[in-house]
């Protein structure tokens, strides 16, 4: 590698690191915690529990669970209903119509009990709901998603051209050596802990980028492989009387046998069309879980209407968010989450530090250059 291109090199590296550093510090900040949110929100008694009198009372009927939550938000209709990932709960999201692209009160309903176990705005608790929104977008919606998607990229690149600097500078120095002096101490230890940590740091950036995407994902599916699966029923009104709901999740199950009922789109909704339940299962393995897979059910009969795999940029985004907190192999995975996560925190910290020692010992070089022998030779003549 030439002198020059290691300049370039450098420059990359320097300035894509000073234009997201910060930004990242606060998203490795808020995003340790977020790896234990179970944990933080059953600590602080924020978690939405079964009701303990069911037992192993049968489940009730779909269509039982949708009466109850009606009774309760009678000004409200019912956009889509997800099935929680643990206990027999359903969590159903309601909005002043069926259209409404987020949901303005969520009902949780033991599924065997009938019992309401909660109702507000969020199913999670106010601590990790405040980091989540803060870690995700800023409190600022899609344009701090956007923004923080650029910030993901700017530290993709200063990971890259972090490498790419780092190797002509070991080969001055053994693997591994932390130098005594304070500044050279942590510029070893920033290089160290970045050469270590780098195949995480790379998922976790892949992945925070791909998330910051979700809406923009989520409504090229829409547009593209929805209406597609709706077929000339794209633009049909919901039928005067729908079929059963519960049949309409039998039939897809029958369709996609070991499958399980994720969630459950309303007709009329953005994620079923008007003719249409949208019944989306997913696997019951670790990874199958974490993909989805729609089924369409007609909504005047509860016959079958289309079913497809997702493709692959959303099966990216499904595989993508639980990776990026450490979701896929429980308490053993957060915690080796969490260490690398600290470990960033020190080289992202470290890096700071580094430039801020090299901004104010710049005046003493510029003072001593003005003072040398060849400057003022050249002054003189």
């Amino acid at each position: 590698m030439t002198p020059h291109s290691i300049r370039a090199w450098k420059g990359v590296h320097k300035w894509t690191s000073l234009i997201c550093t910060l930004f990242l510090l606060l998203l490795c900040i808020t995003g340790l915690p977020l790896i234990f949110h179970d944990e933080i929100d059953s600590a602080l008694g924020a978690t939405i529990e079964p009701d303990p009198a069911a037992g192993a009372a049968p489940l009730l009927s779909f269509d039982r669970i949708l009466e109850i939550a009606r009774a309760a938000q009678p000004k409200q209709v019912i956009t889509i209903v997800g099935a929680d990932d643990e206990d027999p709960i359903w969590h159903v999201y309601m909005a002043s119509t069926v259209t409404a692209p987020k949901a303005d009160v969520i009902v949780s309903i033991d599924a065997r009990s009938g019992r309401i176990l909660h109702v507000g705005a969020a199913a999670r608790g106010a601590v990790t709901k405040f980091l989540l929104d803060l870690h995700t977008d800023l409190f600022l919606d899609q344009p701090g998603m956007l923004f923080l998607g650029a910030m993901g990229l700017c530290f993709l690149l200063a990971i890259v051209s972090g490498v790419v600097v780092y190797g002509p500078f070991m080969r001055r120095l053994d693997f591994g050596a932390i130098r005594p002096r304070r500044r050279l101490y942590w510029l070893d230890l920033h290089n160290l802990l970045g050469i270590v940590i780098l195949a995480w740091t790379l998922v976790v950036g892949v992945t925070g980028v791909i998330n910051t995407l979700s809406t923009q994902i989520a409504q090229h599916w829409q547009r593209t492989e929805l209406v597609a699966m709706l077929g000339p029923w794209r633009n049909a009104a919901v039928p005067a009387q729908l079929a059963s709901a519960q049949l309409a999740i039998d039939t897809a199950l029958a369709h996609a046998p070991g499958m399980k009922v994720q969630s459950v789109a309303m007709p009329g909704s953005q994620f079923a069309g008007g003719h249409h339940y949208g019944v989306y299962l997913r696997g019951n393995q670790p990874l199958t879980s974490r993909l989805l897979k729609p089924v369409l059910i007609n909504a005047d009969d509860g016959s079958f209407g289309e079913t497809r795999d997702m493709p692959l940029y959303v099966q990216a985004l499904f595989v993508s968010r639980p990776l990026h907190f450490g979701d896929y192999g429980g308490l053993q995975l957060k915690i080796i989450w969490a260490l690398l996560d600290l470990a960033t925190i020190i080289v992202l910290g470290s890096g700071v530090y580094l430039w801020a020692v090299k901004l104010r010992k710049a005046p003493a070089r510029a003072s001593i250059a003005a003072a040398s022998p060849l400057v003022v030779g050249a002054e003189r003549s």
